[in-house]
């Protein structure tokens, strides 16, 4: 790896003055995300790392690498791309989201150290081997908000590409509708926080807006990216049963066979209160967003229900869970080995640990 990159122009800006003409001074705006930065000259954005250099944006977290190795693709959670297989996981530092209970606030929010690694080297370990000698199946951008990584995103993705892998991203789906279409003939999966289903909660626990994270869920979808869900339930903030009836009909009213996973909340970063969302309270949020959804899934909690995939045709158990170890049990290819329903996207893979 080397140490260091030369200063990467982002994409997606332009002066705030248009007819005045680019002076080393200039503010600029910034039409990545629908946050629409303004920045002064030498200042940087909400996300900490898109700032203005001489009347430039420049991209300064290109190929800032502050966490990666392979993990199982369930982690993402993705658990109908691939399951059971092994992926490359790079995240880098800053968020466009400040999220009160954020879970990696050290990255997100903080400054924490990182290394420089370059898309083609991101590429290489992409198709490399974990320690128990699996084949990763290619990358995924993830750990904190790879929204704010366009450019290197970007550019990994060519590369991988190219390699005959595969692109994933975990993400908060909070981008504008221009960058988002130049990166998803890119990427082949996706999974997408929808944090709450009510603007207010956007706006005073995770200072963002709703209407953009829905934009990105429909539009991913309709792309042909394979698309999964993650809401995180805070007690008595995001998880009354109409909130989630509303979620989970919106969601289904796209495609019934959109996986949900509903997560369970733990005190952090800033929220310190309430406790940890009650495993009663996980359950009914299961069985009322099952109503609309044909697969729904509980993440942080031990259950008996919500961790196997059940194939909504016939009843078979065709995916095993065991933590983050995945057995497809009863899985032909992508259908369902009993009845022959489509369950997963791409072919399966071992159940061997990491």
């Amino acid at each position: 790896m080397a140490e260091h990159q030369d200063e990467v122009v982002a994409r997606w800006w332009h002066p705030a003055d248009q007819a005045g003409g680019k002076t080393g001074n200039q503010a600029v705006v910034c039409e990545l995300c629908p946050h629409r930065c303004r920045i002064a000259a030498g200042k940087a954005g909400i996300c900490r790392y898109r700032q203005n250099k001489r009347g430039d944006l420049i991209a300064t977290s290109y190929g800032r690498v502050s966490s990666y190795g392979y993990d199982p693709i369930e982690k993402k959670p993705l658990y109908h791309f691939c399951p059971g297989s092994a992926i490359f996981s790079v995240g880098t530092v800053g968020c466009n989201l400040a999220c009160a209970y954020c879970q990696n606030w050290q990255i997100s929010q903080g400054d924490a150290a990182t290394t420089y690694l370059s898309p083609t080297a991101a590429a290489e370990l992409a198709g490399g081997r974990t320690r128990g000698g699996r084949q990763s199946i290619g990358i995924a951008y993830t750990y904190s908000e790879p929204v704010v990584w366009w450019e290197y995103v970007h550019d990994t993705a060519l590369a991988v590409r190219q390699a005959g892998l595969v692109n994933v991203m975990v993400t908060n789906g909070f981008i504008e509708p221009e960058p988002l279409a130049e990166l998803l003939p890119l990427i082949d999966a996706m999974n997408i926080d929808v944090k709450a289903f009510r603007d207010g909660f956007y706006r005073e626990v995770c200072h963002g807006h709703l209407d953009p994270v829905l934009r990105t869920v429909e539009t991913a979808y309709r792309a042909g990216v394979h698309v999964e869900v993650t809401t995180l339930l805070v007690p008595g903030m995001n998880d009354s049963e109409a909130e989630l009836q509303q979620l989970a009909t919106w969601l289904g009213s796209i495609s019934r066979t959109i996986p949900l996973h509903l997560s369970r909340y733990f005190p952090n970063y800033r929220m310190t209160a309430p406790p940890a969302t009650p495993a009663d309270s996980m359950a009914a949020a299961h069985r009322t967003a099952r109503e609309h959804l044909d697969f729904v899934y509980l993440g942080n909690i031990a259950s008996e229900d919500g961790a196997d995939t059940i194939c909504p045709a016939c009843g078979t158990t065709v995916i095993r869970r065991d933590g983050f170890r995945a057995a497809p049990v009863g899985l032909r290819g992508n259908v369902c080995a009993t009845c022959g329903r489509p369950i997963v996207a791409g072919p399966g893979g071992s159940d061997v640990e990491i």
